[in-house]
């Protein structure tokens, strides 16, 4: 288990750290190109590197980590059960999208993200739906299963907060991408939400809320209970990734799809977490099945 930790946590870091990197290549080197003249070899290849990979990289990265934390605090079986429907139908969702224009409207994918499938889609992309989807529906299932058994109610609002938190991302993320001075896709019909259709949210919503009930439907019944402390790594995945897309629209000049995002993710996703229960043991009814958690706290330092 402390092997699986150290694992975890270093495909985080670097998760991170891609990102960082990532920021300052697009934001500070593209747009002075005299700054990549100016590095010594070692820089200038390191530099070449990060515009070539730097992005399949971190999505890489942050898939590993958030699948190994599945594995570790829900199991093998649960961590594949929500690994596969969030890979396979986002996957459609986009191949979909790309050539017919639903259900997130017309736009193509440039190069900068890996190996496209179908000669559409980057290979990364249905790995970037799995790692944020799995931290918002998980930060949104504990969260609202707090001392509680689940229930039907409680399966729809996981499913609609996650979807929620997933989609609030998108708010933030998506108009900076495909403006930036190094764009990765761009709409061939940008629409009135600052270059964005309207129509790309409800494609949004509407896909994450499918395999996140794929995924609900595949654990079954079986109470989410983590304690606050094992939902750091959630949260962490969640507003590190946030945190990125508001470096990118802040520098590109979008300050309102932060906002939204602030109030209708990062607000949502840390009182959820603020929510997860704060004692050494769950206790459920008997004969009531529970998922076994690993007692390990993981933190950055």
């Amino acid at each position: 288990m402390r092997q699986l930790v150290i694992a975890e946590r270093v495909c985080l870091i670097g998760h991170i750290v891609s990102m960082v990197f990532g920021l300052v290549g697009i934001l500070l080197v593209v747009p002075n190109a005299e700054i990549i003249m100016n590095l010594t070899e070692v820089g200038q290849t390191a530099m070449q590197w990060s515009m070539a990979g730097g992005g399949v990289v971190y999505m890489i990265l942050g898939a590993t980590a958030v699948f190994l934390y599945a594995y570790r605090t829900l199991g093998l079986g649960r961590a594949l059960a929500f690994l596969l429907p969030s890979v396979f139908i986002s996957l459609g969702s986009e191949l979909s999208g790309t050539s017919t224009g639903f259900p997130f409207g017309h736009y193509s994918y440039l190069s900068g993200l890996g190996y496209k499938i179908a000669g559409l889609v980057p290979f990364t992309i249905p790995l970037s739906w799995f790692y944020v989807g799995c931290v918002s529906y998980l930060l949104a299932r504990a969260g609202l299963e707090v001392d509680k058994k689940p229930s039907l109610l409680r399966h729809v609002g996981a499913i609609a907060l996650g979807a929620l938190l997933l989609t609030s991302w998108d708010f933030v993320l998506d108009p900076a991408m495909s403006q930036t001075s190094l764009p990765f896709w761009y709409w061939q019909q940008p629409g009135a939400f600052f270059g964005m259709p309207y129509q790309n949210f409800a494609g949004w919503m509407g896909t994450g809320s499918v395999f996140m009930t794929v995924a609900a439907f595949l654990w079954r019944n079986n109470p989410i209970k983590l304690e606050r402390s094992q939902l750091n790594v959630p949260l962490i995945v969640y507003l590190s990734n946030f945190g990125f897309a508001t470096v990118m629209s802040l520098a590109a000049g979008f300050s309102i799809p932060v906002l939204l995002g602030l109030l209708l993710g990062v607000a949502p996703a840390v009182a959820l977490w603020w929510q997860g229960t704060n004692g050494q043991a769950v206790t459920v009814d008997a004969g009531t099945p529970e998922i076994s958690v690993a007692k390990v706290k993981v933190a950055l330092k």
